[in-house]
């Protein structure tokens, strides 16, 4: 990939986001906001905004970052799509990186994470949670809680009033440097060639009413115990 900057985007949860990266993986700027359910209403707008104002015309960008999840079906899709036309469209690279491992990456360098094994908590509908642990995402259904090792930490993201207020804190510092960890995974994996836009999938932790799994669109985190 030649030098130029990169654009990610992760649509994962109900807060979105959209940056700017360097060629070396430094986050340049982003942009945040609470999209609850309503991704698709706001993120080209989103990403036009934050091009014009770093002075960055969407041409020559050199590649697109995209966060595939877990998350909720609407948002990841809206992503996935928006990025692969991007990507597309402008005949440049695309990236998938876990938005788990970007968070993950991004509370440890934030602090406040003690003992060998970090847990993540994310929300699955109003009710359930997943935790991802070593890579590996696992559906928690209500009134479930995650089997942890004595001494692990646990980091929860989008859980207000779901999880507790230490694992929230920690979970909020992850979030803050999500942008940056995204960038510069992102970076690292376009380097190495990217990813097959036909290929790339994001990870559903749920999925509307009356929509299935179709084979080579979903990867499906769902691991029932």
């Amino acid at each position: 990939m030649t030098a130029r900057r990169v654009l990610a985007i992760d649509t994962s949860g109900t807060n979105a986001l959209v940056a700017i990266g360097e060629a070396d993986g430094t986050l340049l700027t982003e942009r945040r906001w609470p999209a609850g359910y309503r991704h698709g209403e706001e993120l080209l707008k989103r990403i036009d905004e934050m091009l014009a104002a770093a002075a960055v015309p969407m041409a020559e960008l050199g590649g697109i970052i995209v966060g595939t999840g877990p998350g909720a079906f609407t948002g990841l899709r809206v992503g996935l799509a928006t990025a692969k036309a991007l990507a597309h469209g402008l005949s440049v690279p695309i990236a998938g990186v876990p938005t788990s491992e970007a968070l993950l990456q991004a509370a440890s360098l934030a602090g406040g994470i003690e003992g060998t094994q970090t847990v993540l908590l994310l929300p699955a509908g109003p009710s359930d949670r997943v935790v991802v642990i070593g890579g590996s995402a696992v559906l928690l259904r209500g009134g479930e809680e995650p089997e942890l090792d004595a001494g692990a930490t646990l980091v929860a993201v989008d859980l207000p009033n779901r999880a507790p207020a230490e694992a929230l804190a920690l979970g909020a510092k992850a979030e803050s440097g999500l942008a940056a960890e995204l960038v510069r995974l992102g970076v690292l994996r376009l380097a190495s060639g990217g990813d097959d836009v036909a290929r790339l999938v994001p990870e559903y932790v749920s999925l509307p009413r009356g929509v299935t799994v179709q084979k080579g669109e979903v990867r499906w985190s769902h691991d029932h115990r």
